[in-house]
């Protein structure tokens, strides 16, 4: 099985209330030393319009947004299939809605 990556878009199985929905990986890559574990932003067709949705167009997803107001972390064996990847602009569309959502600067240098 290959490992999740950022910035892909994999099916993940959230659970019997959630489903299994298309999710974009947000989280880095783990080293051997850390725990097996993703952090994912779900994906919705059911919108609000809310300022923590990321409307991100792709040939693989129906209509709708990524909702930065459900993000999770999951084991990685949650991961049922990859869909695709977002391009950088579409990613960085998503990481506004979360840094928004979660209240940390936008564009903040990584350590």
């Amino acid at each position: 099985m290959s490992y999740p990556e950022r910035g892909e878009v994999w099916l993940i199985d959230l659970g019997l209330t959630a489903k299994v929905r298309p999710c974009v990986i947000v989280s880095t890559r783990i080293g051997d030393s850390d725990r097996a574990l993703v952090t994912v932003v779900p994906h919705t067709t059911s919108t609000r319009g809310t300022r923590f949705e990321a409307v991100v167009p792709a040939h693989f997803l129906r209509s709708g947004a990524f909702d930065a107001q459900g993000i999770v972390t999951v084991p990685p064996v949650r991961a049922v299939r990859r869909l695709g990847a977002l391009t950088s602009q579409q990613l960085s569309a998503v990481e506004a809605a979360l840094c928004l959502w979660l209240s940390l600067p936008y564009g903040a240098p990584e350590p």
